[in-house]
C-alpha cells in the first residue's frame, strides 16, 4: 500500500525529540561525573526533575538532584535518577511502538502486573555491584581508570555462578570490559550506550523495601502448543553469546501469539563464526529445528510476563517442516504481540518481526543498503542493518541486496528505523531459494564455509579439553 511505510519512517512522534534531549543532558552529566558537576550539568539534572515533576517519581527525583548538586548523593538518589531516565526512554519506546503497531495493524496485549515474586537472596552480591555502579557515577566515564573498571570483577564472577543473577552479571561484565578497553584512549565516549547499561544494571539490582528485586521475576504460567519459527537473532559479545528465536505460538483456539525464546552461553573472544553454534550443543532439539526449518511441539514451557518463553530442550520435540516465509505470510498479520514489561521499555529493545515483499534494494556508494518500500517516496526508504548480520550464518550483505522477500526485525536506533534481516528469498534460475541465519545451526552447509571451518579445527572442543585437563590437575 503506497505511503504506509512513510508513516513509520517519516517524522518521529511528537515529544520524542524533546525526551531524548533531556536524556542526553543527563548522560553528559554522568559522563563528566556526578561528583564534580558544572553549572550546565546541574541545569540538565534540574530539567530532568522538572520533566518528571508530575509523575510518581517527581519528589524523589527532585530530592536526588538536590543531593547530587550538593555532592551528597546516596545510592537511593542514583536509583531515582536512573528511574527517571528509564521512564523517559519508556515514553519514547511507547510512542514509537504505538506508531509501528498502527502501521502494521498489529494487535498488542495489555500489560498486567505479575504477582510479586519472593526475595531471591544474595543481597550482598547485589549490594556489591550497586556500590561499583555508584563509584562509576561519581567518577564519570572520563574519570574511570583500569583499577575502577576492574573493581567489580570478584562480584561479577560470584554473580555468574548464581543462575538467577546472571542477567545482571553479564550486563555488568560487558560494561566493565568496554570501560577497561577504553581507558586512556577515549576519543569519543558512547555516552548513551554506557548510560543505558549503567541505569539498567542499577535498576535490575535494586532491592525494594519488601526485599524484592526485578531479577526475582516469576513466570506468569506455562504454555503448551506448536511453535512456528520465524527466525533467530544472534547476540554476540566477546564473553557471551545468545540465540534469540522469534516465533508464532499456536496454543488453544485463540489467535497465534508472537513469542521469543532465548538460550545463552559464556564464551571467549576466540570462539567466533560457525563455531558459535557448538556452544549450544545442550539444545539439540532447538538447533535441529533451526537448521531443518521444523515446527516445535512444546509442553509446559514457562512463560514470562513479557511474552518470553523460558526454553527447556527436554520439553520440546521436533515436528513437521514449516517454511518460515509461509508462516509469516499466513500468520503474522493476525498474531497478537506481547505487552512490554516496564523495565524493557527502551527504543533499542524494539525488535518486531515483519515480512517485507515488493521492495527495491538500493546499494549506496558507501555500501549502505536501503529497501525502498513506497515507490519514489524518500520517506518510504528503510535502511537495512547489514552490520547486524551474524558471522555464524550464511546471510551476507550481497545476498540481502539481491533479495525479493525478507523476514526481519524492525528496530529503532540512532534516531531512525532500520531492518535487521533474519531470512531472505532470492530468485535464481532454478526458482526461489531461501537463506536463514539459523541454517548453519548444525554446521555449515556451504562447502566453502565447511572447508574453512575444518581448517580451523574445533576451537570449542579444544578449549573444553584444555579446561578438563586443568580441572583434573
Amino acid at each position: 500500500m503506497p505511503g504506509v511505510w512513510s508513516e513509520l519512517t517519516g517524522a518521529v512522534p511528537p515529544g520524542v525529540t524533546e525526551a531524548l534531549e533531556l536524556a542526553d543532558g543527563f548522560d553528559r552529566a554522568l559522563a563528566h561525573g556526578l561528583g564534580r558537576l558544572g553549572e550546565e550539568h546541574v541545569a540538565a539534572l534540574e530539567a530532568l526533575a522538572a520533566a518528571t515533576a508530575a509523575t510518581p517519581l517527581g519528589d524523589r527525583v527532585a530530592e536526588a538532584v538536590t543531593k547530587v548538586a550538593a555532592g551528597a548523593a546516596a545510592e537511593e538518589h542514583l536509583v531515582a535518577l536512573a528511574g527517571a531516565r528509564t521512564a523517559l526512554f519508556g515514553a519514547v519506546h511507547d510512542a514509537l511502538l504505538a506508531r509501528l503497531d498502527a502501521v502494521l495493524g498489529r494487535t498488542r496485549a495489555e500489560w498486567r502486573e505479575p504477582a510479586a515474586a519472593g526475595p531471591y537472596g544474595s543481597e550482598n552480591l547485589l549490594a556489591g555491584l550497586r556500590s561499583w555502579l555508584h563509584e562509576l557515577a561519581v567518577a564519570g566515564w572520563r574519570g574511570v581508570d583500569h583499577d575502577l573498571a576492574a573493581a567489580s570483577s570478584q562480584v561479577i564472577e560470584a554473580m555468574l555462578a548464581e543462575p538467577g543473577l546472571r542477567r545482571a552479571a553479564v550486563l555488568a561484565d560487558g560494561l566493565a570490559a568496554e570501560l577497561h578497553a577504553a581507558c586512556g584512549v577515549l576519543d569519543r565516549i558512547p555516552a548513551r550506550r554506557w548510560a543505558d547499561l549503567w541505569a539498567r544494571a542499577l535498576l535490575l539490582t535494586h532491592v525494594g523495601p519488601d526485599g524484592r528485586s526485578p531479577l526475582a521475576a516469576e513466570p506468569a504460567g506455562t504454555v503448551s502448543g506448536r511453535l512456528l519459527v520465524l527466525g533467530v537473532d544472534v547476540h554476540e559479545h566477546p564473553t557471551a553469546v545468545q540465540l534469540q528465536v522469534h516465533a508464532l505460538l499456536e496454543a488453544g483456539d485463540g489467535p497465534a501469539r508472537l513469542v521469543r525464546t532465548a538460550v545463552g552461553a559464556m564464551k571467549v573472544d576466540t570462539v567466533v563464526g560457525p563455531a558459535l553454534w557448538q556452544l549450544f550443543d545442550a539444545h539439540p532439539v532447538l538447533l535441529g529445528a533451526l537448521a531443518g526449518r521444523l515446527t516445535l511441539e512444546v509442553t509446559d514451557l514457562p512463560l514470562l510476563p513479557g511474552g518470553d518463553l523460558v526454553w527447556h530442550d527436554d520439553r520440546a520435540r521436533a515436528g513437521e517442516p514449516a517454511d518460515p516465509f509461509v508462516t509469516a505470510r499466513v500468520g503474522l498479520a493476525g498474531a497478537t504481540a506481547p505487552a512490554v514489561p516496564p523495565l524493557e521499555r527502551h527504543p533499542v529493545r524494539i525488535a518486531e518481526p515483519v515480512l517485507l515483499e515488493g521492495y527495491t534494494a538500493v546499494t549506496g556508494e558507501d555500501d549502505t543498503l536501503t529497501f525502498v518500500l513506497d515507490g519514489d517516496d524518500p520517506d518510504g526508504a528503510l535502511p537495512v542493518a547489514v552490520d547486524r548480520l551474524p558471522s555464524c550464518g550464511p546471510l551476507t550483505p550481497k545476498l540481502v541486496a539481491r533479495s525479493k522477500a525478507c523476514i526481519g526485525l524492525l528496530r529503532w536506533d540512532a534516531g531512525r528505523w532500520s531492518l535487521q534481516p533474519l531470512a531472505v528469498q532470492v530468485r535464481a534460475k532454478g526458482g526461489v531459494t531461501a537463506t536463514h541465519t539459523g541454517d548453519w545451526a548444525q554446521g555449515p552447509t556451504d562447502p566453502k564455509a565447511a572447508k574453512a571451518a575444518a581448517r580451523h579445527g574445533n576451537p570449542v572442543a579444544v578449549l573444553r579439553e584444555r579446561a578438563g585437563r586443568l580441572l583434573r590437575r
